[in-house]
């Protein structure tokens, strides 16, 4: 069918009265069905659902390879059928009927649709008008004219069923708000977000590169990404050290048995890399970093006095994701993860995700991100573990969340199999939403590596185990970094602090030694020293988001002081050398994020 969203209540006063927008999206949908089989007699219909901020609808155009040149002509017959404010009415009949009236109008993909469900089902169409139907669960807005401000935003290519080997339908793209400044504002959004893309930028900005002669979704870091990368792990490896943290690495390739125990390749082999031979067994890169971590709590005998132990490693993990999902940085094939993993006692669980939480809370707010949202996903129907620890974990990470005061909805059954968890979700300056933080508790690894320590009666006891990450993945977080910031890193993480613009060749020297006294404080400082006009330097300067520009001329050189151009800011005039430096050690040393 057309829609999967479940019947909602409507309001009456249309678009201006806040109509559910989900409802209204689908209705438009419809429209848009409505105006190709108008405009291209012949279209056939597969499915129009709604999507977060829209909907699409899939179709297979009669005689037309469409082009977002064609969709102002739909957008105009879909006005004319908002200005003709047809109703939209329901209509239950049974399959066979269903089955006649498809065939009926050629309609072959609602006809598979059909037939794939049991026969005594009785099925909803929507009729659009007298003159147009479609197959539908529903609800839909009173009439066509209760429909809000709209736009067609793009089109695609869509496999019938997601099957490669099915036709190729034309997905066609588009949104609808309550009113036009709502819509102005969505669209506002999506070009920001062009302008923001980190695949764009990080071309623009010489950040990083993705090698078709390397493969598709590895990353390569060049000098420029790579600073603001170091710079992110060396403060977040600090703040793990800071807290109890004790710093590990792993191998990249383990033995196919240790995967075998821990559950990969019964569970995740799809999403791993084929197996490599060597002396005769199955070696795989790693998929995730845990059972590494694992092996070195098993290294000792640990009593209780020894928890909690807490592992925290950059481990660069390889899981075979499919080409059509790769996306920059965002979805890759290889990547590191910030990854802990923390061994305690049952009794230590609820303050180890209270630690964990905060210090993830922490190191976002020390980026930049600050707009958080919670999740906790709880025990699903299949699961390992005793109930009553599975209460217990629940109740620690939920009581974490509460203490943190963040906002949170709570997911019921989400929880994979072996444990529940918190997913911190963070919104970025244009609010769209990213997944970054997480804390997992685990009561499957444990007991499949049969891990214990010592209690204090002298006997064996299993330990909980937490999986925590801070950022995610360090190219998904600086993806989220690069478009959160327009590529306009603050001055703690920029590649380029401050860059020297000498005016004339006799003012190169001095440039060079205000550089020197500057890099002798830790900053990375660049000198122009090319022969250029100065405006042009400047210009190329701010294309490159540089936060500071030094203009050096005879007046500075005389007066020891330098002329700055700060980011947002403009010209900040002439500054003693001693007061530059005193502004940009302070503006690094205390993470200013603007």
């Amino acid at each position: 069918m057309s829609s999967d969203i479940e019947p909602r209540s409507l309001s009456s006063d249309g678009p201006q009265h806040a109509t559910d927008l989900a409802t209204m999206r689908h209705s438009t949908a419809h429209l848009v069905a409505k105006a190709v089989q108008r405009l291209y007699p012949g279209s056939a219909l597969g499915i129009g659902p709604v999507i977060q901020d829209g909907f699409y609808y899939d179709i297979d155009v009669a005689g037309a390879q469409l082009s977002t040149d064609d969709l102002p002509a739909i957008e105009d017959e879909i006005r004319r059928l908002i200005a003709a404010d047809e109703p939209f009415t329901r209509r239950e009949i049974t399959r066979d009927v269903a089955i006649q009236e498809s065939r009926d109008r050629n309609e072959r993909y609602k006809l598979e649709i059909i037939e794939s469900v049991p026969s005594d089902e009785t099925l909803s169409f929507y009729d659009t008008g007298s003159d147009w139907t479609d197959l539908c669960r529903g609800p839909h807005v009173p009439s066509t004219g209760a429909i809000g401000p709209f736009k067609l935003l793009s089109v695609a290519g869509a496999y019938w069923r997601g099957d490669e080997k099915r036709p190729m339908l034309q997905r066609i793209y588009g949104t609808t708000w309550n009113t036009q400044e709502e819509l102005d504002q969505y669209l506002w959004r999506l070009e920001e977000a062009k302008r923001r893309d980190h695949r764009r930028l990080g071309r623009e900005l010489d950040l990083f590169s993705i090698s078709e002669d390397v493969g598709p979704g590895l990353i390569l870091w060049h000098p420029k990404g790579a600073i603001v990368r170091v710079e992110a792990e060396d403060f977040t490896r600090k703040a793990l050290m800071a807290n109890g943290y004790d710093w590990v690495f792993s191998p990249h390739v383990g033995r196919g048995q240790l995967w075998e125990t821990s559950g990969h390749l019964g569970f995740y082999k799809d999403n791993m890399y084929s197996p490599m031979d060597i002396d005769g067994e199955d070696y795989y890169a790693k998929p995730m970093n845990c059972p590494f971590h694992i092996q070195i709590f098993k290294s000792h005998t640990r009593s209780y006095r020894d928890l909690p132990q807490r592992y925290a490693e950059y481990g660069t993990v390889y899981r075979f994701e499919r080409s059509g999902v790769l996306h920059g940085l965002t979805r890759v094939r290889g990547f590191t993860q910030d990854d802990a993993h923390i061994f305690c006692r049952p009794d230590q669980v609820e303050e180890e995700i209270r630690l964990a939480l905060d210090l993830s809370l922490y190191v976002l707010r020390a980026f930049g991100l600050t707009d958080f949202r919670a999740y906790l996903s709880t025990r699903p129907e299949k699961y390992v573990g005793e109930p009553a620890a599975w209460d217990r974990a629940t109740a620690a990470l939920q009581d974490a969340i509460e203490s943190s005061g963040l906002p949170f909805e709570v997911d019921e059954g989400g929880g994979a199999f072996y444990g529940p968890k918190i997913d911190l979700k963070v919104d970025d300056a244009l609010g769209r939403e990213w997944q970054l933080s997480t804390v997992q508790v685990d009561f499957n690894l444990p007991e499949r590596f049969d891990l214990h320590f010592i209690g204090e009666d002298g006997a064996q006891h299993r330990p909980f185990m937490v999986h925590r990450a801070l950022l995610g993945s360090m190219e998904r977080f600086f993806g989220v970094l690069v478009e959160h910031f327009g590529g306009a890193f603050p001055l703690w993480l920029a590649p380029v602090q401050v860059l020297l613009i000498p005016i004339a060749d006799r003012h190169l020297e001095y440039a060079e030694g205000v550089a020197k006294e500057l890099k002798e404080y830790g900053l990375r400082v660049d000198v122009d020293g090319r022969r250029e006009r100065m405006q042009n330097k400047i210009r190329q300067a701010e294309t490159q988001k540089v936060p500071y520009i030094l203009i050096m001329g005879d007046r500075d050189a005389e007066a020891n002081a330098v002329s700055v151009r700060a980011r947002g800011e403009g010209d900040l005039g002439s500054m003693a050398r001693a007061d530059f430096l005193a502004r940009v050690r302070d503006e690094r040393d205390t993470r200013v994020t603007k």
